[in-house]
């Protein structure tokens, strides 16, 4: 029997709350991000977890720091920091406002650049580019965890999480434009013995979303 896999985004940044292009831009959490991470922790404390993997980037370890406080519970679980699950590069993009850029862009080519599979960024990564280094990650490192009944937690961004979800839910380059990861949502898989999905439960906590990521 394959264990479970969690997925969990990071909280609100100040990037986020500013409309800001963050990719590998080392920011923190909101006072709101923080909570919610908590909240996190809190929807989840009927799990127990062999293996934690978290990326490089400040926010997704705050978001770690806070989700373990709200599971309120001691866990046995190994936790293992990974670039491999790090946030896309928007290179150039990064650091400017989404929102300017969309007038400067035009909506159609904006729309492209921001959920495109392989719409080039200057400097930076493409979604398929990200695929290519979480997927072959995964298969390697945690999908061995998953086939041992291991319940596997990974805490990261919302275009790495994206790609994971390509080839977990077997999503098209067009579908995956639409395949949001919230702020505010925790996806729990059940798996087939190929690592692919067979069911996922999607567990939302309650905060308020007032701004648009």
């Amino acid at each position: 029997m394959s264990g479970q896999l969690t997925l969990v985004r990071h909280g609100e940044t100040t990037d986020n709350l500013k409309g800001v292009w963050s990719g590998i831009r080392n920011v923190s959490l909101t006072e709101k991000g923080r909570a919610d991470a908590v909240k996190f922790g809190e929807v989840l404390r009927d799990k127990t977890f062999d293996l934690i993997y978290v990326s490089q980037l400040k926010r997704s370890r705050q978001t770690l720091e806070g989700l373990l406080k709200g599971y309120g519970q001691k866990t046995k679980a190994k936790i293992r920091k990974t670039g491999a699950i790090d946030e896309r590069d928007y290179g150039r993009l990064a650091g400017r406002d989404k929102w300017q850029l969309k007038a400067d862009f035009g909506t159609h080519a904006w729309t492209d650049i921001r959920r495109g599979w392989d719409v080039p960024i200057p400097d930076g990564e493409t979604l398929k580019d990200v695929y290519e280094r979480v997927v072959p990650w995964y298969k390697e490192i945690v999908l061995p965890q998953l086939q041992k009944g291991k319940n596997v937690l990974i805490v990261a961004h919302g275009n790495s999480n994206r790609a994971l979800r390509k080839y977990l839910e077997n999503l098209t380059a067009e579908s995956v434009r639409f395949a949001e990861m919230d702020l505010d949502k925790v996806r729990i898989y059940d798996l087939r013995p190929n690592g692919r999905a067979k069911r996922v439960l999607i567990r939302t906590i309650k905060t308020t979303r007032t701004h648009r990521y």
